[in-house]
């Protein structure tokens, strides 16, 4: 779904919003502390995938409402069913979960969590999804699927909490699923800094404001690098690096940051 549809489908599970190139979708349920459903998961899937064709869209801010970002799937709404699924039904759910962290990662956007309170199961993954974690003191972070009798290795944890940790720690945090605080999140690398409740949105939101008013091309291959240098060897790494690089200065933004340069004065880069 892409911002046009978005402004004439006002989405059902999320609230949304955007200026000045940055959308802000915060997770909805806060008598429950804002869990996925079979629908939400599947309408932020869709979003993160029209995000890609989303040209006025410069960077995301994800958060959750009132004090806590999900407490992962809904019980009710989620567990109760899986137990009752076949295993092709089951499958068709647990790729569908997988799909959303595949769009978070696959749109050129960078997505920042704006994380409070409970961090959780499914919630925990998509924090993870983001491509940067701003945390406050009072924020727990819990990959709690072994506390139901499942794995750890779900919507890519095994895969990509360990390169944001570390092998051990992740490795505790998923056959324990013991909840994080936020200082050792932060000192774990899980957050890239804590700030208080009240600031959280302020800060992601202007962290995003800085990263829209960037080189938006540039940071796509960024993210684009980071995504697939992970299956890459070093000389492979370094030889993707230098054809993306050179790309990047064909851009009208890479001249753009030379004359201001010369002319002493900030770029004005416009993403082209």
């Amino acid at each position: 779904m892409n911002t046009i549809e978005m402004a004439n489908h006002a989405p059902e599970h999320f609230e949304w919003a955007t200026s000045d190139g940055v959308a802000k979708i915060t997770l909805k349920g806060p008598e429950h502390k804002n869990p996925l459903t079979f629908d939400s998961y599947a309408e932020l899937r869709d979003t993160f995938r029209g995000l890609v064709y989303a040209e006025d869209i410069k960077a995301v801010v994800l958060a959750g409402s009132e004090g806590n970002f999900s407490s992962g799937g809904d019980v009710r709404g989620i567990i109760g069913p899986l137990t009752e699924m076949d295993m092709s039904d089951l499958l068709r759910f647990t790729r569908m979960t997988g799909d959303l962290v595949k769009a978070m990662r696959a749109c050129p956007q960078p997505v920042i969590a704006a994380v409070d309170g409970v961090c959780a199961g499914a919630g925990a993954a998509i924090a993870m999804a983001s491509d940067l974690r701003l945390g406050t003191p009072g924020a727990r972070v819990a990959f709690l699927f072994t506390r139901v009798g499942l794995a750890g290795c779900d919507m890519g944890a095994c895969a990509m909490l360990p390169r944001i940790i570390g092998q051990g720690r992740a490795a505790e945090l998923l056959f324990t699923g013991r909840s994080m605080p936020a200082d050792e999140a932060e000192r774990w690398g899980f957050f890239n800094r804590l700030v208080e409740p009240d600031d959280l949105l302020e800060e992601a939101t202007q962290l995003a404001n800085g990263l829209a008013e960037g080189p938006n091309f540039a940071h796509g291959m960024t993210k684009t690098m980071l995504n697939q240098e992970w299956n890459m060897g070093l000389d492979a790494a370094i030889e993707s690096e230098a054809q993306a690089q050179a790309i990047c200065m064909q851009t009208r933004d890479f001249e753009r940051a030379y004359h201001a340069f010369m002319e002493k004065r900030q770029p004005e880069f416009e993403g082209d």
